[in-house]
Order: C-alpha cells, then structure tokens, then sequence
C-alpha cells in the first residue's frame, strides 16, 4: 500500500482547502480505514471506514468534511473557515483491515504519506 497526499497551499484565512490522498493497492481489501492527521504529534483530523462512516476530532466538526471515492481509491479532506492555526503539515493515512470503528490515533495506521503543507494567513 503507497500512500501520497497532494493540495496543501497557503491560502487566506476562512478560505477554503481541499486535500486529496491516492491510496493504491487499496483494492486488494475489502475492509480498510483512511484518516488524516495533522503536525509533528500526527494529530487525528478526521478518518472514514471502507462503508463511508466518518469520524472527527473536535476541532474539525462542523468545518471539514472527509470523504472517499471508492472507485478510485482516493481520499479527500475539505477543510472550510480556515485558521491560522491550521497552518500545519497533513498526512493521510492508511490501515487495510477490519475494523468495527476507524480510530484518530496514529498508532493504528501502518501506511503513511509524506505529507502537504498548509499555511493559513490572516
């Protein structure tokens, strides 16, 4: 499993963003979690199961949505008012098996990509 991230940007505060995350060999499982994750501490953003059920930390609800193309094994991350607090460097994130719940926590996910930078500006 290759796991590569692309969209990070700088971009105005309370813009908009979309990341995206191509996932290959993906299809090859029928269960599996994806998930997003934020910083050096690789803080849990939002993750999805393989069924489409989502999963937020706190500080995403309500202003990012998660979300996957089955079909072509990408995942997306639409972040809306954006903070500079925002400014950090995204990772995606992927773990193929079965799982009754995606976790936020990194220690679950054995694939990885290098990561892309957002910077926010006021």
């Amino acid at each position: 499993v290759q796991v590569m991230e692309s969209g990070g940007d700088s971009v105005q505060a309370g813009g908009p963003l979309r990341l995206s995350c191509k996932v290959s060999e993906l299809e090859h499982y029928s269960d599996y979690c994806l998930a997003w994750f934020r910083g050096e501490e690789r803080e849990g953003v939002a993750s999805v199961h393989s069924d489409a059920r989502p999963k937020y930390a706190d500080f995403a609800l309500g202003r990012f949505t998660i979300f996957q193309n089955s079909s072509t094994f990408i995942l997306y991350l639409d972040m809306t008012g954006l903070k500079r607090e925002d400014s950090v460097m995204y990772y995606c994130a992927a773990m193929p098996g079965r799982f009754s719940r995606c976790s936020l926590k990194s220690k679950d996910y054995g694939y990885w990509g290098q990561g892309t930078q957002v910077t926010v500006s006021s």
